[in-house]
């Protein structure tokens, strides 16, 4: 986690930046900083463009390998190490999956407070969000999405900040997802939304609970005994 080059970790409303082009391999371009997010945790990768002059190049795909965040780059080719640009994120779709992020933390919180169910599972893309809960019942889904606009009607703060291992390990519920380990690293991300959940998280959010607006359920279905499924999407 490097924040003065990982610059989605502390301002997940940077639309655009400056940055210069260190790493070609192919089309995988890497930049020295990115607000691009590469994805993680089922949230979707950042699509946008890199501009250089006149010229704009399409950023199809973001992907982390170990420290690094490489860029797929359309026509990569006009493009060289030491070059300048400009990155540019695809804003609408970037703020929907900020929002369904939002909203999947709040509904994690309702699930594991009135249930004591845990994720085992999801993903966020621009146009809808699932999640598999360890619940024996999906008729609760419902209620529990219900429950999620409650909260949200709410504008609560999201604030993100960052803890050393040891202390965030004494928050009760910092890893909702089940069967994930806490993270081997020294300082982590923490993602709080006000009096309702605090969480590990890497990804982008939005700044009040307020900004989502609603959700509004899709289907459930049973995908075993201890595993439902939530298909939820923003509220237009």
């Amino acid at each position: 986690m490097d924040l003065e080059r990982e610059l989605y970790l502390t301002d997940s409303y940077l639309k655009e930046f400056k940055a210069k082009v260190i790493a070609k391999e192919g089309e995988w371009v890497e930049l020295d900083r990115t607000a691009f997010y590469p994805g993680g945790g089922g949230l979707l990768n950042d699509t946008g463009v890199l501009v250089k002059g006149p010229e704009e190049f399409r950023v199809e795909e973001v992907k982390r390998e170990g420290d690094r965040v490489l860029h797929r780059v359309a026509n990569a080719n006009s493009l060289n190490v030491g070059d300048e640009v400009t990155g540019r994120i695809d804003w609408e779709r970037r703020y929907a999956m900020m929002k369904l992020h939002t909203a999947s933390h709040v509904m994690a919180a309702i699930a594991y407070r009135d249930y004591g169910a845990k994720i085992t599972g999801g993903q966020i893309t621009p146009e809808y969000a699932k999640d598999d809960f360890d619940l024996e019942n999906k008729d609760v889904l419902p209620l529990i999405v219900q429950k999620t606009n409650e909260v949200l009607a709410k504008a609560l703060p999201v604030k993100v900040y960052f803890l050393k291992r040891e202390e965030a390990l004494k928050i009760e519920g910092i890893v909702k997802l089940a069967e994930r380990m806490p993270p081997d690293i020294e300082v982590w991300r923490i993602v709080e939304i006000e009096g309702i959940d605090v969480q590990a998280d890497g990804g982008p959010h939005v700044r009040n609970t307020a900004e989502v607006g609603k959700v509004k359920l899709l289907k459930v279905e049973s995908k075993g005994k201890n595993r439902k499924r939530v298909y939820y999407a923003l509220e237009r």
